[in-house]
């Protein structure tokens, strides 16, 4: 099948895309391994998620929220919010399209991307001038490969993309590991829902709340990176006080900056930190082994744990499928080049929605992409 754009992944990397290049008539298709459209907002997220920036900072490219959306929008929300722009901007999807391998085929001056239509149980290969990689960096759960006896774990060992709320669990010990926005806000899920909870704080962490963030996106357009981060770290000692003392440690490095230089969100806090400093949820440091059911921490102690929830986040796959592309990619699936020169490689090759800047640096890419893609199918153009 002959193509001008294939573009991989339909989450909201290569919805926005797709919709760019339509926009500018350029003919695109999007192959997609799930079901649905959006699979990670749908079906690998916890039922209290909210967008932890304000509307205004995750618009997709070209469509607004209405004008009665709520300034934190919940899962839902989101994805009714989604719905609506495939339907708007005519988004053509093949679903069950599993891609097996994309390579560049010099002779032919395209991409050869073989995909495994999991629908019919056939294998496809479409030929196209430029290739999309929106599979995204939270493509597969990352498990942590550092913890003696956690494949031997007697208990429910599961995921944070698994989990969905904290009904099965209550009465029962759980145990999650990380403390990120996913992980602090399950951890505030399951005590909610009566479980015994305890969070581990495998490194450092700066905790923030939305409101602080968000005055902090405000100042970031006037005001450089260390003198918000001054503003902010004064804010955020003066909301939780010194948090160290409940084994949550901060970086070094202020939040923003650790945003900017790696990727890495603060933790925007929901209500965890109050459960903590009132002692109904503990901090542990990092596991050292895990016996049965019995976890030991790097402080000593051994407790006794029913579940695990490993918030420890997601990997990309890209390296599992993309031949070749090593100018744009590293060993890890992840742009070689920082933002903004991180989007585009050779012969036609793309990715968006790797610059760790959320749904404003998946905006950013779509535009990007389709921009480049029509400027070059221009200056190809016979005269």
């Amino acid at each position: 099948m002959e193509e001008v754009v294939v573009i991989v992944g339909a989450g909201p990397a290569g919805l926005a895309t797709s919709a760019c290049l339509n926009r500018l008539n350029i003919p695109n298709v999007v192959l997609e391994r799930e079901d649905c459209y959006a699979s990670l907002w749908r079906k690998r997220t916890y039922d209290r998620l909210k967008l932890h920036l304000a509307k205004q900072f995750c618009e997709l490219p070209h469509l607004l929220y209405p004008s009665d959306t709520p300034t934190f929008i919940p899962k839902n929300g989101f994805i009714s919010y989604l719905d609506k722009y495939v339907s708007y901007f005519g988004i053509n999807i093949r679903y069950h399209r599993s891609v097996e391998s994309a390579f560049f085929d010099e002779g032919a001056k395209k991409w050869c991307v073989v995909v495994e239509n999991k629908a019919l149980n056939v294998t496809e290969a479409y030929g196209a001038k430029f290739l999309v990689v929106a599979s995204g960096e939270n493509s597969e759960g990352l498990i942590p490969d550092d913890v003696p006896g956690l494949d031997s774990f007697e208990g429910n060992c599961l995921h944070s993309s698994e989990y969905e709320n904290g009904e099965e669990f209550r009465g029962k010990d759980v145990l999650v590991v990380g403390c990120g926005n996913s992980g602090m806000e399950i951890a505030y899920d399951l005590y909610d829902h009566g479980a015994n909870t305890a969070i581990v704080a495998r490194s450092p962490v700066h905790v923030v709340t939305k409101e602080i963030v968000f005055l902090a996106m405000r100042m970031l357009e006037f005001l450089p990176c260390s003198a918000v981060d001054t503003i902010v770290l004064m804010l955020c000692k003066f909301k939780f006080g010194d948090i160290s003392k409940y084994g949550l440690q901060r970086p070094k490095e202020g939040p923003f900056y650790l945003k900017e230089a790696t990727g890495r969100s603060p933790t925007i806090d929901v209500g965890t930190i109050g459960k903590i400093t009132s002692g109904e949820i503990q901090v542990f440091p990092s596991m050292t082994s895990i016996n049965g059911k019995e976890i030991t921490f790097e402080n000593g102690k051994i407790n006794s744990y029913d579940a695990i929830i490993l918030a420890t986040g997601f990997k990309s796959t890209v390296r599992n499928w993309l031949k070749g592309g090593n100018e744009l990619f590293n060993d890890e699936g992840m742009p070689k080049r920082s933002f903004p020169n991180h989007w585009k490689g050779e012969n036609g090759l793309y990715c968006a929605g790797f610059s760790r800047r959320g749904l404003m640096g998946i905006s950013s890419d779509a535009k990007n992409i389709a921009r480049d893609i029509s400027f070059v199918m221009e200056s190809q153009t016979p005269n």
